[in-house]
């Protein structure tokens, strides 16, 4: 679990300066999107468009700018059509990593990608090529200061959750997919906001990366991450502190 703590630390210290350069409305949209097509326009009864719309409320998006993208996924309003798409590959020490892909544009995502992954050490693989080595799971990560632990695990706990523990400076909640959104509500009934939540795929070992092949793998993350039709970037890379702190300098 730690190499998924430790990215997510490092997304929050990027999250200023991708929310400048728009980069995280753009993703936003697209999710609020693709969650109101797949499930419907009211958040009350479409728990994914409710996680997004939090997410969206949390980077202080416009509320015009959140009914816009809900319409143009119900086709109230007209917008761009975006494909949900999976792509594998291997990074720096054969790494694997896993790719959740929003796009209107195949051809152009696949080669961002594959541009990405061999400028910096890795390539694009089959599919289920390293599907395999990844288990899908509801993931929430809660700062320790906002509520008290006992509280925290008991409502977790009540409303499905697998696992519960403390990772840093926060309480980490795995949960099945299916108890997902069951555990997100209960946390947020506390009157707490998860930093992060989301459905996961968490890898089942890790490979510790070193070095040289450290700093390649963290700049290749950060790269992917910031290509506009990534969703989400997942690896069983594990790195130390001083690796992270290194490749932020």
């Amino acid at each position: 679990m730690s190499g998924h703590s430790k990215w997510n630390s490092i997304k929050h210290k990027k999250g200023a300066a991708d929310a400048k350069r728009g980069k995280l409305f753009t993703r936003i949209i697209k999710e609020l999107t693709v969650a109101a097509r797949a499930g419907g326009a009211d958040p009350d009864l479409n728990p994914r468009l409710r996680t997004v719309v939090a997410d969206a409320k949390a980077a202080n998006m416009p509320a015009d700018n959140i009914k816009r993208a809900i319409r143009r996924g119900t086709d109230a309003e007209t917008g761009v059509n975006y494909d949900e798409i999976v792509y594998e590959g291997y990074g720096p020490g054969g790494v694997a990593i896993f790719l959740e892909v929003l796009t209107d544009n195949r051809n152009r995502a696949v080669g961002e990608i594959r541009h990405a992954l061999t400028k910096h050490g890795g390539n694009l693989g089959s599919a289920n090529s390293v599907a395999w080595m990844f288990d899908k799971r509801g993931y929430l990560l809660v700062d320790a200061e906002a509520v008290g632990e006992e509280a925290l695990m008991t409502a977790a706990i009540d409303a499905g959750a697998d696992d519960f523990q403390r990772e840093n400076d926060g309480w980490e909640i795995l949960t099945s997919p299916e108890a997902f959104d069951a555990v997100t509500e209960a946390v947020r009934a506390l009157g707490v906001e998860p930093s992060v939540a989301h459905v996961a795929m968490l890898p089942k070992n890790q490979v510790s990366l070193e070095g040289k092949q450290a700093q390649q793998m963290l700049k290749l993350l950060s790269v992917l991450d910031d290509l506009d039709d990534i969703r989400h970037v997942w690896s069983n890379a594990d790195f130390s502190e001083q690796e992270i702190e290194a490749s932020l300098a």
